[in-house]
């Protein structure tokens, strides 16, 4: 008996007890681990008309994207509009304009404008070089390692660091996030935009009967900015005080940081400035005087009026003088306390506090601030005036 060995199985060959594999392909096709060549291409060529009707949608929506682009207002656009509404109305201008009561208003806005423009871009200018090429690194190294101490290093260093509030808040942040002590980046942020040489020479310039008022603003502001440091120091909380973020100009060329912080200063500062002057010159042509007298002769409510309007016109420290020094019927203490009161806390700095530290930081440190302007104004006011 002789046995035989059965022939392997051929290329062809397939078990009858093996299940039958078929996809979209067709019977009889494989899925040896995947699909095969052909397979795929059919799927990617069904694929393809999907890809061509998304065309059109992308294109329709870039389209709109386009469309409502060239529907939204710039600076140049709304510069025009206004200038052709001059022009078609200006007989109507030119009578409204020729009233005393306007021409008295024009006379008071154009000096307080012409008077704080050359100190405001000086300002500008030196804050952003200081913002950018200044490392952070380098006020670290220079306060002392104790708290207490750092406080009023901290604050005489605005004196000779010039820059408005604008730029204050965003080297403070530098500070604060480079391992400077809070209590001292925050003495620095109040002092820096109220007693540094471009403000105090402003002041003089305002004030050139009043000698004095340079002095007071120099000791007040020091006072306070001092005095809220070492209180932060002794009343603050960690978790009160947010991390401040990077700052934008980080990752930029000297020259693109330095611009691009010039040109967001002056836009905030600039507008700022003449809603400070046009409310300058609202208080002193429109506003009857028996007003601003009845206001003036009570020595406690000029103080909070004037206290009041340094945070509502939230003016750069640089033209902040010459706006108050146009009010000649309120005391120069109550101005005092306007010049002390607007560089620390006002509407832009709240934010500008909040969006840095967080908020809040600026629902606690904002009235500690006013309330001590206040009350460091009144002290040296009565002592120094």
């Amino acid at each position: 008996m002789s046995i035989t060995r059965a022939a392997p199985p051929g290329p062809g060959h397939r078990d009858p007890d093996e299940p039958r594999v078929e996809d979209a392909g067709g019977p009889g096709v494989k899925d040896a681990g995947g699909p095969p060549a052909e397979a795929k291409e059919r799927r990617a060529g069904a694929n393809e008309p999907r890809a061509e009707a998304e065309e059109p949608r992308a294109g329709a929506k870039e389209r709109q994207a386009d469309d409502s682009q060239g529907w939204q207002f710039s600076s140049p656009l709304v510069l025009v509009m206004l200038l052709v509404v001059l022009v078609l109305a200006q007989g109507p201008v030119r009578g409204a304009l020729s009233a005393p009561v306007m021409q008295s208003w024009m006379t008071v806005f154009v000096a307080v404008v012409l008077q704080a423009l050359p100190f405001l871009v000086l300002g500008v200018l030196l804050s952003a070089a200081i913002a950018v090429f200044v490392p952070p690194a380098f006020f670290a190294r220079a306060l002392p390692k104790r708290p207490a101490l750092a406080v009023p290093v901290a604050g005489m260093a605005g004196a000779v660091l010039p820059g408005c509030e604008c730029a204050s808040v965003p080297v403070a942040g530098a500070l604060v996030r480079r391992g400077v002590t809070p209590a001292a980046a925050l003495a620095f942020l109040l002092s820096a935009p109220a007693i540094n040489p471009i403000v105090l020479t402003a002041t003089a310039v305002a004030f050139p009967r009043d000698p004095e008022m340079v002095v007071a603003r120099f000791v007040a502001s020091l006072l306070v900015a001092c005095s809220m440091g070492w209180l932060w120091q002794r009343l603050g909380r960690a978790d009160w005080l947010r991390p401040p973020a990077r700052p934008s100009h980080e990752g930029l060329g000297k020259g693109a940081a330095f611009w691009g912080s010039v040109r967001h200063d002056v836009m905030h500062a600039g507008g700022f400035l003449v809603i400070g002057a046009m409310a300058a010159a609202t208080l002193k042509a429109v506003v009857p005087a028996s007003w601003l007298h009845a206001a003036a002769d009570n020595p406690v409510v000029a103080i909070l009026a004037l206290a009041v309007l340094a945070v509502l016109l939230s003016i750069c420290s640089e033209a902040d003088a010459f706006v108050v020094s146009s009010l000649t019927q309120f005391s120069l203490t109550a101005r005092l306390a306007f010049l002390v009161v607007g560089p620390m806390i006002d509407l832009k700095l709240f934010a500008m506090q909040a969006g840095t530290f967080g908020r809040g930081f600026a629902l606690r440190f904002a009235p500690a601030t006013f309330a001590l302007a206040i009350l460091g104004s009144v002290l040296v006011g009565t002592v120094l005036l």
